[in-house]
């Protein structure tokens, strides 16, 4: 009754289904009391930290795909990039931690208007995948990101408090022991090799 109050609900999560109770009712119906869901097989290893743990497989199915299920009757609504800032992986992590992003008067973390609605993009290598390996390069805060448009990070870093990139910007490092990015402006640069 109240889900459809705009006045009430102001804000919806962006990965939200709305259905019609009484389709899917008839829907379960037609499937002996399931939404028909293709099964997704994502092969993992049992440890995620330890690429040599045994191999195993994750089944999932995936809500959004149910969409499938109701054919014509189903509808989506695009929600603009302004409205939501998905993490997904710790470079999404790394650049709504900088200052790209802000968090608006109504509590909500968006993009500076600067941005003009396009991210960085930031790839990180595997030792950043998990949230430790990332806060291992930035133990003393994000970088400053607002002017950058693409951050690569190969091998092992540790970022200085101070630090922010502009453009293009690559750190290499093919050794084992981590190097200091000191503090500084780096525009369209590659530092390490």
């Amino acid at each position: 009754m109240h889900f459809g109050d705009v006045s009430k609900h102001k804000f919806f999560n962006t990965n939200n289904l709305w259905l019609d109770l009484e389709k899917l009712r008839v829907k379960m119906a037609e499937h002996r009391g399931v939404i028909p869901l293709p099964v997704m097989k994502n092969q993992k290893t049992l440890d995620p930290r330890d690429k040599n743990s045994p191999a195993v497989f994750q089944l999932e199915t995936a809500m959004g795909a149910a969409i499938e299920a109701f054919g014509k009757d189903a509808e989506a609504i695009l929600i603009p990039r302004s409205r939501f800032a998905p993490v997904k992986t710790t470079g999404d992590l790394l650049a709504i931690l900088s200052d790209a992003y802000e968090t608006t008067y109504d509590h909500r973390v968006a993009l500076t208007a600067e941005r003009h609605g396009v991210p960085p993009l930031i790839k990180l290598d595997n030792r950043y995948k998990f949230v430790d390996g990332l806060m291992s390069l930035i133990p003393e805060g994000a970088p400053g990101l607002l002017r950058c448009h693409k951050l690569s990070v190969e091998g092992p870093w540790v970022l200085s408090a101070g630090v922010s990139f502009e453009g293009d910007c690559k750190l290499v490092n093919k050794g084992e022991e981590p190097k200091l990015v000191a503090p500084g402006a780096y525009k369209n640069a590659t530092i390490g090799q």
